[in-house]
């Protein structure tokens, strides 16, 4: 039994953060109804990645909207709203993603929602919060990133600022939230109590950095300065970062300077008895250049057995071919009501052992509409 099954969450949220949190929960059992609009649903189903069309849709929408329902209803419409208040009477969990105030307009507000269902979680990821000046600006992952001085933690000294390759503060907004409803229906169970969840993405931004603000607010407000090459922490001496091989790419980890010196014969680090943090892009220097001498594993051999941090760097191809990725079966294939399927992650968590798969696919838009008006609303 998976643990949040006969739980139903009613979700209104679009693009990726919302969706992200309730694809975890989805995952765990529950039950997901995606609230879309008519003709055109979410918008993450036309936001296209590397122009991937599945299915006549975005790759992005199959990847985060798998294992849901989708239940499409024009709820600015007095009418249609009035039906959809029924489904929410008898849900578990509401959650949106709209920027402040959208709810409110349309009559679905948390006050609204409470006076239909008492002790609803009611979950809500803004870009900006509440109460910020920004709160109007759009909640987009590359202009939070900008905005948190998250982009001056990667690349080189001389790159400017360099965002994260993914959609990280999206993907943190939406664990949060769904920390914040696990431990709200916690509450719920325990004491019959209802809560409203908030999550901003701003804020999410911040905590994902606070080990660099902490450091930050108790070294002076010394701003963090990233290595002249091979950066990989701004905060941390040589030799952690990335390193050219002859034939890829070698990783190193935390680590005694003299000792690397003695095992990859490396004559010039000698000169360097302590691992004095001012002395890192120096030394790093060095090693870019002794490592190219010899291929990855060359050095794998001599460092691991001596059991220090390291390890190749792998692409998708590689890295999907590696025997420690294929035993945990971390792919699964889904398929959608007109028999399309695909391959996709599963869920991540493991209880007692247990792995959580579903080869429920992503809904088509409105499909489950008849369903769920025979059982909520009828």
């Amino acid at each position: 039994m998976k643990p949040l099954e006969d739980y139903l969450i009613v979700d209104f949220s679009q693009f990726l953060s919302g969706p992200s949190a309730s694809l975890r929960l989805a995952d765990l059992g529950a039950r997901v109804i995606k609230i879309e609009k008519p003709g055109t649903g979410d918008i993450c189903r036309t936001l296209y990645t590397s122009d991937l069309i599945m299915n006549g849709e975005s790759s992005v929408f199959h990847t985060i909207n798998r294992n849901k329902e989708s239940f499409a209803i024009d709820f600015k419409q007095p009418s249609e709203l009035e039906k959809l208040k029924k489904l929410l009477a008898k849900a578990d969990v509401v959650m949106h993603n709209f920027r402040p105030g959208v709810m409110e307009r349309v009559g679905l507000s948390y006050d609204e929602v409470k006076k239909i269902n008492p002790n609803i979680v009611y979950a809500e990821i803004s870009g900006y919060g509440t109460k910020s000046e920004l709160k109007d600006l759009p909640g987009q992952d590359l202009l939070l990133q900008s905005l948190t001085a998250l982009t001056w933690l990667s690349g080189n000294q001389e790159d400017g600022p360099v965002p994260m390759g993914l959609s990280i503060v999206d993907m943190l907004a939406g664990a949060h939230l769904a920390q914040g409803i696990l431990a709200a229906l916690y509450r719920k169970a325990t004491h019959s109590i209802g809560a409203k969840v908030q999550v901003s993405m701003l804020e999410s931004a911040f905590d994902f950095q606070f080990e660099t603000i902490t450091t930050y607010f108790n070294d002076g407000g010394e701003l963090p300065v990233r290595t002249k090459s091979n950066n990989a922490h701004a905060y941390l001496g040589a030799p952690y970062g990335i390193y050219k091989t002859e034939n890829g790419y070698l990783a190193l980890a935390m680590g005694s300077i003299p000792v690397l010196a003695s095992l990859l014969q490396c004559d010039a680090l000698l000169q360097f008895p302590e691992n004095k943090f001012e002395l890192r892009d120096e030394i790093k220097n060095i090693l870019a250049s002794h490592l190219q001498t010899q291929e990855t594993q060359y050095w794998l051999d001599i460092l691991e057995p001596a059991d220090i941090w390291c390890a190749k760097v792998l692409n998708y191809k590689q890295l999907f071919a590696e025997e420690g990725f294929q035993v945990l079966n971390f792919i699964q294939r889904v398929e959608m009501l007109d028999s399309y399927n695909y391959k996709t992650t599963r869920c991540p968590i493991r209880i007692d052992g247990e792995i959580f798969t579903s080869t429920k696919g992503s809904p088509k838009l409105g499909q489950d509409n008849e369903r769920i008006i025979k059982e909520f609303i009828a």
